[in-house]
């Protein structure tokens, strides 16, 4: 019988063949930590191929980050750890998990309430987790970090993150010449934004954890 991805299969067939004694050196030396750069990399540039939407950009750029995925289990496999396999099966798993409404008898009709349930289901699954934010990575990029926080924030209740604030912009059209502004004042005084807004979300974190506290408390 015919392989139903036949291309996807070649494409292992590649990646077991250079990592294979006789095969490529510099892929045999690689790790899963020497990877991280490559991975961080490619990531962005799918981005960048997403926000141009170039077709060719974004197929190419969607093969570096698949090919990222079979190197690391590749990896893994070689170390008796664990196989692409088990990452498809585990992937596969969590989303029929995730999605009751679709698999199950469970009724979400709106995105809000299917994020409700996939909350629910994601405290079950993750019990150790004491507050809204254990798991979120604190290597994003600032204003990234900043967007998933405020949002965390209002999901307790520490503040609306649908009121506009001091600074009201209605369009990304508006916002991004403000951001570059804020950033280019912050230079000519001789400021690392990066750095001050990681500064405000170590604080804003803080503010959480003490907030679900005190609700707990109360």
């Amino acid at each position: 019988m015919e392989p139903t991805h036949p291309q996807l299969e070649n494409l292992i067939a590649v990646m077991h063949r250079l990592r294979a004694p006789g095969g490529c050196a510099w892929d045999r030396e690689q790790t899963h930590e020497s990877l991280v750069q490559y991975l961080i990399e490619e990531t962005y540039e799918l981005v960048e191929a997403i926000e141009t939407g170039d077709r060719d950009e974004m197929v190419e750029e969607l093969g570096d980050v698949l090919y990222q995925v079979l190197f690391h289990s590749d990896i893994a496999e070689e170390e008796g750890r664990f196989t692409l396999e088990d990452v498809a099966e585990h992937m596969a798993q969590k989303m029929v998990g995730r999605h009751p409404h679709v698999f199950g008898d469970v009724v979400a009709d709106t995105p809000d309430e299917v994020m409700a349930n996939w909350d629910t289901l994601k405290s079950v699954e993750k019990p150790g987790r004491t507050s809204v934010i254990d798991g979120i990575p604190q290597g994003m990029p600032a204003l990234a970090l900043a967007d998933k926080l405020l949002g965390r924030a209002h999901k307790v209740g520490l503040l609306d993150a649908t009121a506009p604030g001091a600074i009201n912009v209605e369009n990304e059209d508006e916002l991004g010449p403000l951001l570059l502004a804020i950033v280019a004042s912050a230079k000519a005084n001789g400021l690392d934004s990066e750095r001050a807004l990681r500064g405000a979300l170590r604080e804003l974190q803080v503010e959480i954890r003490d907030h679900e506290a005190a609700t707990k408390e109360g």
